[in-house]
């Protein structure tokens, strides 16, 4: 079984799918409307001196998401 992390929890170069988020509402809406929709699969590719935001690979996209943000996105490591 694989495990199952939060998103900030990748290291770089590391690859997971998108099982839920838990962020309000709000961000939610933002991050689906962006393309983290459940089963999707994401890398972290570039990590920002004091590692924050950290950008990921979404779907041919390069987003930068803050770890404020990505603690509440559950992925399950591939």
């Amino acid at each position: 079984m694989k495990q199952k992390i939060t998103l900030n929890n990748l290291k770089i170069g590391q690859s997971g799918k998108i099982i839920e988020i838990h962020n309000e509402e709000s961000i939610k809406r933002r991050l689906l409307d962006m393309g983290l929709i459940p089963g999707t699969k994401i890398t972290a590719i570039l990590s920002s001196p004091f590692r924050d935001p950290i950008a990921y690979k979404v779907r041919n996209a390069t987003i930068a998401i803050r770890k404020c943000d990505s603690k509440y996105i559950d992925v399950e490591e591939l």
